[in-house]
């Protein structure tokens, strides 16, 4: 049996990226374009890790310690 895969549908914000971009904007816009688009997904993250932070009831000594750790989660080895 075959199957064919579909392509998903353009999300809302591709949507509306393929509006702005169906004008034809010089290079420096573009450029501006893409610093201001950065720069909201940014302090969209920042907003989320104060708010993480405070939930957590973190300080500066913890995040001195965090600094000088490392929390990566170990890789399991597979033995055969």
């Amino acid at each position: 049996m075959e199957t064919t895969s579909q392509p998903a549908p353009l999300t809302n914000l591709q949507l509306e990226l393929l509006k702005l971009f169906a004008q034809n904007v010089g290079d420096e816009d573009l450029i501006a374009i893409r610093r201001l688009i950065a720069r909201y997904f940014a302090e969209k993250a920042m907003d989320l890790a104060d708010q993480a932070w405070e939930e957590k009831g973190w300080t500066d000594e913890d995040a001195a310690r965090m600094a000088h750790t490392k929390m990566r989660t170990p890789y399991k080895t597979s033995r055969k």
